[in-house]
């Protein structure tokens, strides 16, 4: 989950500046052995990359209990050639917490950055370094740094993996009692009051479950227009300070849930999972005729209501649009 810090003092862990090559940092570590060690893959198939040593791991660290650090991160953070934290002083912290060193090289790797140090971070893979991501919490990828060096590990062909681990998503929506079957992640809603409101209004017909992060500053604000945008009684989950000393669930629908956090303080980090969509009773075509006509009437555009109606009843804009031109005509 994604964090806003206030400017980080000066740390005597802290990695050097931002400029410096990663790869040349860690050459001595990882590179003069495989220059001369023979290369074994010589005979791989044509058009296959041979899997070296080196590889990309996405690495998940604890959502707040130290106690769920699993035994491969431990490994991971202490053998591997080189760890990129998205807050270099929170790695530090968090490896003091687990008793683990950091046997490698610690570099920021963060939403500021993460285009122009992914490849750099890549060449030490490709030179036969291992290269741990981390984030402050959770899985690298979900709503934090991790997305962009995949994408350009996957161009150069390079081996990328995953160690497992806590999830804010996932334990939220376990912890919700609402459908897991089927379900989505939407991140952060809007900030803008207009652009939220439009997209709730966009996922109102969602059937899956759905799960939000939010800030405590917003949440009165976000429950409010959730509960204007799904209605006030679709059910839903406030999570709050998961796995924490001060874990708190909070169930009810989203009208409740509304109301109570206007009256306390929500505090800490947030998740909100909201329930999909109740099934609706087919309608037909020449039954939703009517309402488009109405709206039209009323002084919508045609494409426009039909587009408003098809959507939120899952009918082909298209065959609307034709009924409705013909309901006109006739």
């Amino acid at each position: 989950m994604s964090h806003a810090h206030p400017t980080p003092v000066p740390d005597p862990f802290e990695a050097p500046a931002e400029g410096e090559d990663v790869a040349r940092e860690v050459s001595d570590a990882v590179g003069q052995e495989s220059e001369d060690a023979p290369d074994e893959h010589d005979n791989a198939p044509a058009g296959r990359r041979p899997r070296d040593d080196g590889h990309l791991v996405l690495a998940a660290t604890p959502i707040g209990n130290v106690e769920d650090a699993s035994p491969r991160l431990r490994r991971l953070l202490a053998e591997s050639a080189v760890v990129a934290a998205e807050d270099t002083r929170r790695l530090h912290a968090l490896a003091a917490r687990m008793g683990v060193p950091i046997g490698g090289r610690v570099v920021s790797y963060h939403e500021h950055n993460e285009v122009e140090r992914a490849d750099e971070l890549l060449d030490v893979v490709e030179g036969g370094g291992t290269v741990v991501i981390v984030t402050d919490a959770g899985m690298p990828s979900v709503s934090d740094p991790g997305y962009r060096v995949v994408t350009r590990a996957v161009e150069r062909d390079l081996p990328i993996t995953s160690a497992p681990g806590p999830s804010a998503v996932l334990t939220a929506l376990a912890l919700s009692g609402l459908p897991t079957d089927r379900f989505c992640f939407e991140g952060f809603p809007p900030r803008k009051p207009g652009e939220r409101a439009r997209t709730f209004e966009a996922l109102a017909r969602e059937a899956r479950t759905m799960v939000f992060f939010e800030a405590p500053h917003r949440i009165d604000d976000t429950l409010a227009a959730m509960a204007q945008g799904f209605g006030a009684d679709r059910p839903a989950a406030v999570c709050r300070e998961l796995t924490k000393t001060y874990e708190e669930v909070l169930r009810g629908t989203l009208g409740e849930l509304a109301a109570e956090a206007a009256e306390r303080q929500l505090r800490g980090e947030i998740c909100i999972v909201v329930a999909g969509a109740p099934a609706r009773e087919a309608v037909s075509v020449e039954e939703l005729v009517s309402e488009v006509l109405a709206r039209v009437d009323a002084g919508e555009r045609l494409k426009e209501a039909v587009a408003e109606v098809a959507t939120a009843t899952g009918v082909p804009k298209r065959e609307l649009y034709a009924a409705a031109l013909a309901a006109r005509k006739g």
